[in-house]
């Protein structure tokens, strides 16, 4: 029977808490800041829903866990990592809610359509729980990995590995003792968990250097004193009323889609680590902690996480997941969140994330057949080209300028910004397309490959990926009836040569 708690939940605890720690840190940092959202919204309503969200999931995954444990009689089932979506925090913000308080500076109207982006959100989850699974049973494993890959090497090691070297005296001793445990798998004195032994260093070191001046003390905004839950149906229905829905579908589908087929991929890569857990109710849960966030106030949708091989690795089980979803409301509700950030640096902990990244990036080639290997490297670049973009962006608003305002003539041929911008557009899709096409070749499937080509092409057609618009808010997806027509017409033409190569090899199957 396996234990409620074992001593490795201690290390994935710390991982899974310290991820949620920043979703909730960039949160506040841009809905104060971006926004002008009021404290008393931030910290009093959208803080506290975005916690029973974050807490409803972990308590059920912990369940779904030992559920499993107990149905195969084992004592090594690991429960998925949930959280708050990082992609869909930044587009709500940045391309639904922004957009909303630069037009009327109204924050309370820009909190009101992100809730509906949210809820949006939900809906597209809890309906894909129920058509998911035919697409996992038909879609090559390299494909559901690869874009997963992707990610953990760009948006999750490289941000996280530049922040480690940013700050060098505090953060490298922590990351060695992480790598020495994880990768040696030798036991630390006094048996001291990897993730435990690398914050307790990275406090001590935070202190001495604070101590010497040489690290500038955290200043996080937050509340004192117990919050209360707040029900938010009625600026649900005020939002619906006025039809915010209908004006901001370009953004929600596309953030709903990517979260179910991220969601998907995501438990593809629990199965490949040895926890195989049905499609349906995992996407259920998930789908309904994004409908109990827009319900309490949070506008931004929940999401099962990259990384369930990366915490498993680390000999995390269930307890893990519960004992998150508990700190992260204690921390909500009682106002502790500045404390936390005062006391315990981020970096201390950070390279547990960079490890789960790098275990990411070595499943997709070990857990797929060795012949394809190659489509999960064809597979990486839509995720290389939205992290590039990415650079680009924060790099000009560094400089106090953007894309829309610069405008993409100012590029001239220099870094292809036109190309990068097209395959960053719903580039998860992209990826796992590209992936499964190039996994179909290799075993000279040419009639799937087809199909797979016929897949990229009604997606550029209606927008889902390529398609874009520059506007003042920054770049949208052009979701429209003939959003993409070059695009979709060259994967039609190559999906016209893979079903001519099919042909081909018919007629030589029949004449052998």
């Amino acid at each position: 029977m396996a234990k409620g708690w074992v001593k490795r939940d201690l290390d994935g605890f710390f991982g899974l808490f310290l991820d949620n720690l920043i979703q909730l840190m960039l949160i506040v940092t841009l809905c104060r800041g971006a926004l002008h959202f009021p404290d008393s919204l931030v910290l009093g309503v959208i803080l506290p829903g975005a916690a029973v969200s974050i807490l409803f999931g972990n308590f059920l995954y912990t369940l779904q866990a030992r559920r499993l444990a107990r149905r195969t009689g084992r004592d090594d089932v690991t429960a998925l990592p949930y959280g708050i979506n990082t992609v869909s925090l930044f587009g709500y913000i940045f391309f639904v809610m922004l957009p909303v308080y630069r037009a009327s500076l109204d924050p309370m109207l820009a909190w009101r359509v992100g809730l509906i982006a949210c809820l949006g959100s939900a809906i597209i989850e809890i309906g894909g729980a129920f058509v998911c699974d035919r697409i996992r049973r038909v879609t090559p494993r390299a494909a559901l990995l690869s874009a997963l890959a992707g990610i953990a090497i760009t948006f999750i090691s490289m941000e996280f590995v530049f922040r480690i070297f940013e700050k060098p005296a505090l953060a490298l001793i922590p990351l060695g003792i992480l790598l020495i445990q994880y990768c040696s798998k030798a036991r630390l004195p006094l048996g001291l968990p990897g993730g435990l032994a690398a914050v307790l260093t990275g406090t001590v070191l935070g202190l001495l250097l604070r101590q010497m001046g040489m690290l500038q003390e955290i200043s996080f905004a937050q509340g004192a004193g117990l919050q209360k839950i707040t029900w938010t149906l009625a600026e649900l229905a005020a939002g619906l009323r006025q039809g915010h829905l209908l004006e901001y579908l370009s953004i929600i589908i596309p953030m709903g889609l990517f979260n179910v087929i991220g969601s998907l991929q995501n438990l593809e890569s629990a199965e490949a680590a040895g926890d195989r857990y049905p499609t349906r109710s995992s996407l259920l849960i998930n789908g309904a902690g994004s409908l109990l966030a827009a319900c309490l106030g949070s506008c931004f949708p929940t999401t099962i996480y990259i990384g369930h091989p990366g915490w498993k690795a680390l000999g995390a089980r269930s307890g893990y997941s519960l004992a998150n979803g508990l700190a992260i409301a204690a921390i909500c509700f009682t106002g502790m969140m500045g404390s936390v950030f005062r006391w315990v640096p981020f970096e201390a902990g950070i390279g547990i994330l960079l490890w789960i990244g790098v275990i990411i990036m070595a499943q997709a080639f070990q857990e797929t057949p060795k012949a394809h290997a190659l489509a999960v490297a064809v597979g990486l670049f839509p995720a290389l080209a939205a992290w590039g973009l990415s650079l680009v962006e924060a790099a000009l608003r560094a400089a106090g300028s953007s894309l829309s305002g610069l405008g993409l003539a100012a590029f001239g041929s220099h870094l292809g910004i036109r190309g990068m911008i097209a395959l960053e557009r719903g580039f998860i899709f992209t990826s796992m397309f590209w992936a499964a096409w190039a996994a179909e070749l290799i075993d000279r499937n040419f009639r799937k490959a087809a199909g797979w080509m016929l897949a990229l092409s009604a997606a550029s057609w209606v927008g889902l990926i390529h398609a874009h618009r520059l506007t003042p808010g920054g770049l949208v997806s052009d979701f429209r009836w003939g959003a993409s027509p070059p695009f979709a017409l060259a994967y039609l033409g190559v999906a016209l040569l893979c079903w001519g190569m099919a042909r081909g090899e018919r007629r030589k199957t029949l004449r052998g």
